[in-house]
């Protein structure tokens, strides 16, 4: 394992509810990702992030936390644990997991003693008790409102306060003015770095501190959950003062460890403050979650990352999807149009400089689930919103692993959440080695993007209206947002690698290491030719795709490789994992 492997690794997330059931009971559990890991290190991702795993009443599918230091039983055990990580280990793939440092669940120790004991008692200092005004006895301490929907104020139990949840009432924001607050997570991030993990993802690390005296918000107070509005209880300048006390505990421990930020800012500046080399290590990027599938909105987003990270030294951090917002496949349309600009924008990504998370399911093509019943649903925002809201429970559904089973292999006992029947189609299952296939062309994505890392980025002209091309040091990326082909005529031809005109796809020497390519017309194996294989004037990047050549390889978009007459052709046909076009055979083979 690389130092500073976390400048450009491909992070993958798994959801422990929906991962995969070892044990039955219709929820996925530690020894069921476990039994997995062999998939994932055969994908080629660098780390896991886990969500949480720790003991929880589920209100909030785990991050209402009752106990940072047990684990769900649920999902296992400590001991199970701890064999999840020798062997995601073993395999060379590190964990990251997730911290919920700005509230915990109601059923937390602490909050219990809270409730047991006096306003104003130490114990309820480490939350945000208020008392309640006898002349507005319903009218809570301020106009904060709750990202779940509804107040952000609860009465207690006898009525004589209330306590703050930012989220939903069975999670109370933990009091970060109080200096016990700070030691207790101090102990929490040593008692896992002790057990051997690689890192911590922080859940709403733009929150935790409130600005003083609480004040009102602006309008009704409600903020919107995944935004930017500026707000007195997120992106407060305090939360800096937290990492830096907490940057040094992890350069303690061995093994080039890690802190991830899920920070919405307003600014990628204000983001990249969380940045500095005495703060964490990443940030997440969510502008290209919230980006339009065109052109001019993700190159605004990539302009202002890499612009604003070089400042401060960082790497980019990137992510389509994740379990808190709807899958992009979805969000860019759904049905074939929405894969097909899904892997585009996935390969983009993957050609980009930085750090690249990948939601478990999205290299399955998986969609969101749209029509879940409401007896089913349990995101609390659903509720809180009586239905307004349908919440994040469509991007949550358990994966399939089969084509057959009344889970699809996700486990024996059923699924926690019900999957569509047509996700046999796209299981692990029928997908592995299936030419053509998401999951094959991930594989095959990532195997690239191993062996050739970016090292900048350098725009070139645009070849379209709605498109854009850029040299990352080893390839040439166009991406075709658009509805008509654009040209790639030059593109990678020259100053990628020094491959002369009319030889792109290929570097001095041959074909790069772990590739085959193939001519376009005859030939075979270990043959790098002319024609509309080694030159891409003749291959146009289709709509909604996108097209690497330069040093390394030519590899264009994410459709099944035909050749002009429809049929797959010669030794290229029996090999399961290609990424190629549609038009004039140009095919490349990990």
């Amino acid at each position: 394992m690389s130092e500073h492997w976390w400048r450009d690794a491909v992070i993958y997330q798994v959801y422990p509810r929906s991962f995969a059931d070892a044990n039955g009971d219709g929820m996925g559990d530690l020894e069921g990702i476990r039994s997995r890991i062999p998939y994932l290190a055969e994908l080629g991702v660098d780390a896991i992030w886990l969500s949480p795993f720790y003991a929880s009443p589920q209100k909030d599918a785990g991050y209402d936390v009752a106990d940072y230091r047990k684990i769900d039983p649920r999902f296992g055990d400590l001991d199970d644990f701890d064999r999840m990580l020798e062997t995601a280990h073993s395999a060379g793939i590190r964990l990251i997991v997730d911290l919920v440092p700005n509230h915990t669940s109601s059923d937390h120790a602490w909050f219990q003693a809270a409730l047991a004991a006096a306003p104003g008692s130490p114990e309820r200092e480490r939350y945000h008790f208020r008392d309640v005004d006898p002349a507005a006895a319903d009218t809570p301490p301020n106009n904060w409102q709750s990202i779940f929907g509804g107040p952000a104020w609860t009465k207690t139990p006898g009525g004589e306060q209330w306590y703050l949840h930012l989220f939903d009432s069975s999670q109370p924001d933990l009091n970060w003015d109080n200096p016990e607050v700070h030691q207790e997570f101090k102990a929490i991030l040593r008692f896992w770095l002790d057990r051997g993990v690689d890192g911590f993802r922080i859940d709403v690390a733009h929150g935790m501190v409130k600005a003083p005296g609480l004040p009102d918000t602006g309008g009704d107070g409600t903020i919107e959950m995944i935004g930017t509005t500026q707000a007195p209880f997120f992106d407060q300048d305090g939360v800096h003062d937290i990492y830096r006390t907490w940057r040094p505990i992890i350069e303690e421990y061995e093994g080039d460890r890690i802190f991830v930020a899920e920070a919405w800012t307003d600014s990628a500046e204000r983001r990249s403050l969380y940045l500095r080399p005495d703060e964490l290590h990443q940030a997440f990027n969510f502008d290209l979650v919230l980006a339009p599938f065109h052109a001019v909105d993700f190159r605004k987003a990539i302009d202002s990352e890499i612009a604003n990270n070089a400042g401060v030294g960082a790497p980019c951090t990137w992510v389509l999807s994740n379990h808190d917002v709807q899958r992009h496949v979805t969000r860019y349309g759904g049905g074939e149009a929405g894969l097909a600009r899904a892997k585009a924008a996935t390969q983009l990504l993957l050609s980009l400089p930085g750090v690249v998370y990948v939601y478990q399911g999205e290299e399955l093509g998986l969609n969101e689930v749209l029509d879940l019943p409401a007896e089913v649903r349990e995101d609390p925002t659903f509720f809180r919103t009586n239905g307004e809201q349908i919440g994040r429970d469509g991007c949550r559904v358990p994966l399939p692993w089969t084509r057959e089973g009344t889970s699809f292999g996700f486990g024996t006992g059923g699924s926690w959440l019900p999957q569509p029947a047509d996700w046999a189609a796209v299981s692990a299952e029928a997908e592995d080695g299936t030419p053509g296939s998401t999951l094959e062309f991930y594989r095959a994505a990532l195997a690239v993007r191993k062996g050739h890392k970016a090292t900048g980025l350098t725009w070139l002209a645009d070849p379209g209206d709605d498109a854009f091309a850029f040299d990352n040091g080893t390839l040439v990326c166009v991406t075709n947002f658009g509805d008509e082909p654009v040209p790639v005529t030059g593109y990678g031809t020259e100053g990628l690698g020094g491959s002369p005109p009319g030889v792109t796809g290929t570097r001095r020497g041959g074909a790069p290491g772990g590739f085959t390519m193939y001519p376009a017309q005859g030939g075979g194996p270990g043959r790098v030719g002319a024609g509309p294989l080694a030159t891409p004037r003749n291959t146009p990047c289709e709509p909604n795709s996108a097209f690497l050549t330069g040093s390394s390889i030519s590899c264009p978009h994410d459709r099944e490789l035909r050749s002009d007459h429809g049929h797959r052709q010669g030794a290229a046909a029996r090999d399961p994992r290609i990424l190629g076009t549609a038009r004039r055979g140009r095919r490349c083979l990990p």
